[in-house]
């Protein structure tokens, strides 16, 4: 009685440390800061099952001006309804159910800023049959604050690999339907300049600050 006991205690430490590890590296790991489509890569790996990577044409959104708008921009994410809500100032530009992290996988909580945005990037992450590698995740803003770095991965994204938006279901980034993830991603901070791929926020041009609770 006492061994089985004994090696339960074990298999329940290891999974715990598995994930506790998992939680310290963070979410998704970072390919290619370039943000650019790889048109070879037609097929993806989530959780065991092979995805077909959709064809994405990104428009080309003209360069907005700088400090045009007075308002405050804020990204709200509700753990509990799984919902994201982009204000400017007390005006409602967009609202939108998302995939959060699953447990063991937790979106972090607090305020962020944006720190990068790439209109497209490979991910590959997690372990066993929660394995993933997604070429072209479109619509990628990471953010971070003094707690949880930039290097751990964490950001709002569009998700063609499932379609269960309003539940947990990701490994700690926060999931939107692609056409939800497009609008955001050409009226958040920092601002895409023309002709470019990606961009960095910087003290001129800094990111969005994001709320999640």
């Amino acid at each position: 009685m006492f061994l089985p006991l004994l090696f339960f205690a074990f298999a329940l430490v290891a999974l715990w440390q598995n994930n506790e590890l998992k939680y310290q590296y963070g979410c998704c790991k970072e390919i290619s800061y370039e943000g650019r489509l790889d048109l070879a890569q037609k097929e993806g790996l989530f959780e065991g099952k092979k995805v077909t990577v959709p064809d994405i044409v990104f428009k080309e959104e003209k360069n907005r001006v700088l400090g045009a708008s007075n308002a405050e921009k804020r990204i709200e994410v509700s753990l509990s309804e799984q919902k994201l809500r982009a204000w400017e100032g007390d005006t409602l530009f967009l609202e939108t159910p998302v995939s959060t992290g699953l447990r063991f996988w937790p979106t972090p909580k607090g305020e962020f800023r944006i720190w990068i945005k790439l209109r497209a990037t490979k991910m590959e992450g997690g372990f066993g049959r929660y394995y993933y590698n997604l070429p072209n995740v479109p619509y990628v803003m990471y953010f971070e604050n003094d707690q949880i770095p930039g290097w751990k991965g964490y950001g709002i994204h569009g998700a063609y690999w499932h379609n269960d938006f309003g539940t947990p279901r990701s490994h700690g980034c926060v999931n939107l339907p692609i056409p939800a993830a497009e609008k955001l991603y050409y009226w958040a901070n920092p601002i895409l300049p023309e002709g470019k791929t990606s961009v960095r926020a910087t003290a001129e041009n800094p990111g969005t600050r994001i709320i999640i609770y």
